[in-house]
């Protein structure tokens, strides 16, 4: 599906409260990614998006636990912008390339922890956060703590927001990140 209503926004041409946004994330990046250029056309979503982005980045969660995390959500939701851009991060994080496989194909995970917190995410979203207490506890029984199970609501929040504005825009894939590309349905 195409959305030719949203336009992918420069720095010049997004609307004026998000100019200093994009300027931020063109210099963070040395390019304005094609979703940032669209979701400026809401300069709340964008930094919306990003400041709960940036926070969650702030969580106790390792960084290759985050990307579990933001790789369940966007898969899920049938984001191929998302896998694709986080696919690269594992890589550049050197995760094992098979939590990089079972996440992209949503599959389980080969080792216990990474599939505890996968699963977890997975049941905070099939529940709307209502996780049930089994779930929970092998959540926690895999070395996890309740500060850790929030960071994770707000993982899941960061990244449905994106995922949903990625799919809403019919975001293009960049190039730096087409060799990551993705064509799973999310369902």
């Amino acid at each position: 599906m195409s959305h030719d209503v949203f336009v992918t926004h420069t720095a010049e041409s997004a609307p004026a409260a998000a100019r200093a946004t994009v300027e931020g994330v063109e210099r963070k990046f040395g390019f304005i990614p094609a979703p940032v250029g669209r979701m400026a056309t809401s300069p709340e979503l964008l930094k919306g998006f990003l400041t709960a982005s940036a926070v969650f980045e702030q969580t106790t969660l390792a960084p290759i636990e985050r990307e579990i995390v933001i790789l369940t959500v966007a898969t899920r939701n049938g984001c191929h912008v998302c896998v694709a851009m986080h696919t690269a991060t594992l890589v550049r994080l050197k995760a094992p390339a098979e939590i990089i496989e079972g996440l992209r194909a949503q599959k389980p995970l080969p080792d216990n922890r990474s599939e505890a917190l996968r699963s977890f995410t997975l049941a905070v979203m099939d529940h709307c956060g209502a996780v049930g207490d089994e779930e929970t506890r092998a959540f926690l029984g895999a070395g996890y703590t309740p500060r850790n199970a929030l960071e994770v609501v707000l993982g899941v929040g960061a990244y449905t927001i994106s995922t949903f504005a990625n799919r809403l825009i019919d975001a293009p894939l960049d190039p730096p990140f087409q060799a990551y590309a993705w064509d799973g349905d999310g369902r």
